[in-house]
């Protein structure tokens, strides 16, 4: 019994950090989003239309940022807007980290210490993640895209 659940503890652990990292790129979104949907309920909005606020402005906030990332061709523009999604993605790393080390450790130095590698890695990946939305120069000058949402290379012609 007691190694079942070691063994599970253990899944766990790993599929949250999966999360996690899968997650990363829509930390901003999320908190954007929240952060909307609460300013509209405290301004009396109600529950139903801070939701829908909430929704709308998160939605908004990640297809823009897509937008904008597969629009332009600068690097630096590029680098600022992957800081832009990185930078609350390693501060929910972080905190999501943090508690996680907190469960097997007892230590609050130790805790740290992994807390700031989980948001250096988390950051990472939010920051690569980004890059999946630019598409390459040979793709552009083929007269093939890659769309991310469907998947496959689609001929623009068409």
């Amino acid at each position: 019994m007691l190694a079942a659940g070691i063994v599970l503890s253990i899944v766990g652990l790993g599929l949250f950090s999966w999360l996690l990292f899968t997650l990363a790129v829509y930390a901003l979104p999320t908190f954007s989003g929240l952060t909307v949907g609460l300013a509209a309920f405290h301004s009396g909005a109600g529950v139903i239309g801070a939701l829908l606020v909430g929704l709308l402005a998160g939605g908004a906030t990640l297809a823009l940022g897509q937008l904008a990332v597969a629009s332009t061709r600068t690097p630096l523009i590029h680098f600022i807007l992957g800081l832009v999604y990185g930078v609350p993605a390693a501060i929910a790393g972080y905190h999501v980290s943090f508690a996680l080390a907190g469960i097997g450790m007892p230590s609050s130095v130790w805790q740290s210490a992994f807390a700031v590698i989980g948001a250096i890695a988390s950051g990472c990946t939010a920051f690569s993640r980004l890059a999946h939305f630019v598409p390459s120069a040979s793709r552009q000058r083929a007269g093939v895209a890659y769309s991310p949402h469907e998947g496959r290379l689609h001929d623009q012609d068409h």
